[in-house]
């Protein structure tokens, strides 16, 4: 008897967990668009344009996920959060997914009921400062003010990091990149840390970025990626493989300018087929159309061309691409095969 019970709850969970699981796609097709959590601003990551179209590495992302789901790239409304706001609009429904350089942490994933769906940039915390300061090391800023954001691992790795070298630091709160540029230029503090990425971001955006130097000290891992809520595992689903296809398509030679090709006339390259949708179901497995990735990389290139055009060395960023190279190149980019 005891086992006849046991199995109808089980039986009861799984159908509850199956019903849900389909609930955010469910939601975001009903509505007409996805709701993207991105950063309040940070130039090459995600920021509107003069024009106030969002642009930007993480912004790509979004859209690569709002045209696997609709084919239209533009099927997206983004909503800007701060390191304070981001994971309760994550958990309450206002947005259905987060692209805001947020590090993977095992807190977030667990105690937060957050999931992770991949890792799309590799970063450290970094130190700027202005040259003027004549410090060439971290562990040269006992008493130092810093500007930090609230709410962040930033937050914790910073006191680390005094704590270990023994040396003391007075920290400015603040609760957005936006702000932290702005204090840290009017001298209210001599240090601004945060990823290293987003100071190279911010640094390219001052008028002499040449009078700001970044210390030469990466204090910890910071692997950033997209995340959705527990619970919906059609939908981390969805959001995992899209940022896989952009992934799988620069290892393949999938590009923007040859996608279309490809696509009309396949190849002898089964993974390639698979991944554009030409052979097998593997869209069909997502509850998508069977050129879902296809649409996904088209909307703005594959990972290669989403860093090379909005944060690679020939942007105002320059950021070189380091541990983000394919694994083939010696980096740690990989995404499981498409089969």
């Amino acid at each position: 008897m005891k086992k006849t019970v046991f199995f109808g709850a089980l039986t009861v969970a799984g159908l509850t967990a199956g019903m849900a699981s389909a609930a955010t796609l469910d939601d975001v097709k009903a509505r007409g668009s996805l709701n993207c959590g991105v950063t309040t601003g940070l130039v090459g990551f995600a920021a509107p344009d003069a024009e106030g179209v969002w642009e930007g590495f993480d912004v790509g992302v979004c859209r690569a996920v709002a045209a696997a789901i609709f084919g239209d790239p533009t099927a997206v409304e983004f909503v800007p959060t701060t390191g304070q706001t981001r994971f309760t609009a994550l958990a309450s429904g206002e947005i259905d997914l987060l692209a805001r350089n947020t590090t993977w942490t095992m807190s977030r994933d667990v105690d937060l009921k957050f999931e992770f769906v991949g890792v799309n940039y590799y970063d450290g915390q970094g130190f700027l400062v202005p040259k003027a300061l004549g410090v060439t090391s971290a562990k040269e800023l006992d008493g130092a003010t810093v500007c930090i954001q609230t709410g962040t691992t930033t937050e914790l790795n910073l006191a680390d990091f005094f704590r270990v070298n023994d040396i003391s630091y007075e920290p400015v709160p603040i609760e957005t990149n936006a702000e932290g540029q702005q204090q840290y230029l009017a001298g209210a503090c001599d240090v601004y840390t945060t990823d290293a990425s987003g100071l190279a971001a911010t640094r390219a955006t001052f008028e002499n970025p040449a009078d700001h130097v970044l210390l030469p000290e990466i204090i910890s891992k910071e692997p950033l990626g997209p995340l959705v809520r527990h619970g919906d595992n059609e939908w981390g689903d969805i959001a995992r493989w899209t940022l896989n296809a952009l992934i799988t398509a620069e290892e393949l030679g999938v590009t923007s300018e040859n996608i279309e090709e490809l696509a009309a006339t396949p190849g002898n390259n089964p993974e390639v087929n698979r991944l554009l949708g030409t052979e097998g179901e593997l869209g069909a497995q997502l509850g998508l159309d069977a050129d879902w990735a296809k649409n996904a990389i088209a909307a703005g290139g594959n990972y290669g061309e989403l860093f090379d055009n909005n944060i690679g060395e020939n942007t105002s960023i320059g950021l070189a691409r380091g541990l983000n190279a394919q694994w083939t190149d010696g980096g740690l980019i990989y995404s499981p095969p498409f089969r």
